[in-house]
């Protein structure tokens, strides 16, 4: 009892709980990945007519202008500028990564900062090409394919699939990270995105 009780007084000492996450941010988050599953999910299974997939699809055109914007007028924590990882910084967080203690990572750390970029190009590339493509099926044209050329508009088709895939390769290591944290670092990373506070460490 005298050990844990020990230990928790040192947690409380060397950390601090902050509001991290905004209440627009947290929407924002929620609602995007809300979206791009249902959408994913509609382009893999869903009917002929891709009516709701595209209206799904400016939805979510509309979540990532706002994130573009929030992350330069946004508070702190929410622009680009204070988590944009720098290499050394990748260095030394993936040196203690795996140590089975809590991050308390103020913000995005330097790994997920990098999944944060790579979900967003991904999601302007999956938005654009479908915007662009022509299936030749005279139903599911994007509203910008005539705005290409027709080669380009065809091949943006496969290119809209080759995104979907990148997109979930990026997903399913994205709830990993999650799963890790909670299971080895003992960290939860779910609740200060609902709840927009976080345990993080005193500078």
């Amino acid at each position: 009892m005298t050990i844990t009780a020990n230990r928790v007084d040192m947690v409380q000492d060397s950390t601090k709980r902050v509001r991290v996450w905004d209440l627009a941010l947290r929407i924002y988050h929620w609602s995007l990945a809300t979206l791009v599953i249902a959408n994913w999910l509609l382009g893999k299974f869903g009917p002929d007519v891709m009516t709701l997939h595209f209206w799904f699809g400016y939805a979510i055109i509309a979540l990532l202008a706002f994130r573009l914007v929030w992350g330069f007028i946004g508070p702190e924590s929410a622009r680009f500028s204070s988590f944009l990882p720098s290499p050394s910084a990748i260095a030394t967080y993936l040196k203690t990564m795996f140590r089975r203690e809590p991050s308390h990572w103020p913000g995005h750390n330097p790994i997920g900062a990098l999944a944060v970029f790579a979900m967003l190009a991904a999601l302007i590339w999956q938005t654009w090409t479908g915007m662009i493509s022509d299936p030749d099926d005279f139903i599911n044209v994007g509203p910008l394919a005539d705005k290409v050329s027709s080669a380009t508009a065809g091949k943006a088709v496969g290119w809209h699939e080759l995104g979907a895939n990148i997109i979930l390769i990026l997903v399913i290591p994205h709830i990993s990270a999650i799963a890790f944290y909670r299971l080895w670092k003992r960290e939860d990373l779910i609740q200060p995105m609902i709840t927009g506070w976080k345990w993080v460490r005193r500078r």
